[in-house]
């Protein structure tokens, strides 16, 4: 059901044929990596939080971690990720494929700083062995982001 909510969101945008599926798990950054053939911070990995009671949705480079002061001053609470075995309850897709593509109404997603390195990224497509090329204005249009943030660090040089 997952991958058809992302398929059928992409749809509306025309992206459902940029989709790739694998045989073998992309559930995280590596594997990711390994399946799409591509250095791991150009996935586009999807960080689940709750700010309150209501989840949001961050997609970063692989190779950016939250900065827990930036986090907080930008959202006026300390990160906290939503725990496993709520994910899919709260953003509609399971771990290893979540992603904004057919989340759950209501699910706030941003886009971290990270990602503008990079023309073409890979975020997942709904289930642990997919992922979905995209330009940055297809990923900031089919994701529904309501905006840029700058709350990661470790992928500056100068970090």
């Amino acid at each position: 059901m997952s991958m058809q909510a992302a398929r059928d969101h992409l749809a509306k945008f025309g992206l459902e044929g940029h989709i790739r599926e694998f045989s073998v798990s992309s559930a995280t950054v590596e594997l990711a990596a390994a399946a799409v053939g591509c250095a791991p911070a150009r996935i586009a990995k999807s960080l689940s939080f709750l700010v309150g009671e209501q989840p949001i949705l961050i997609l970063a480079a692989g190779d950016a971690k939250v900065d827990n002061p930036r986090y907080k001053a930008k959202f006026g609470t300390k990160a906290k990720m939503i725990p496993a075995d709520q994910v899919e309850e709260l953003i509609g897709h399971g771990v290893g494929g979540v992603c904004p593509f057919g989340a759950k109404p209501g699910v706030t997603v941003y886009l971290d700083e990270s990602l503008r390195r990079f023309d073409v990224v890979y975020p997942a497509a709904g289930t642990a062995a997919s992922a979905v090329e995209l330009t940055l204005p297809e990923l900031e249009t089919a994701s529904g982001a309501c905006g840029w943030v700058d709350v990661c660090k470790g992928w500056r040089e100068e970090e």
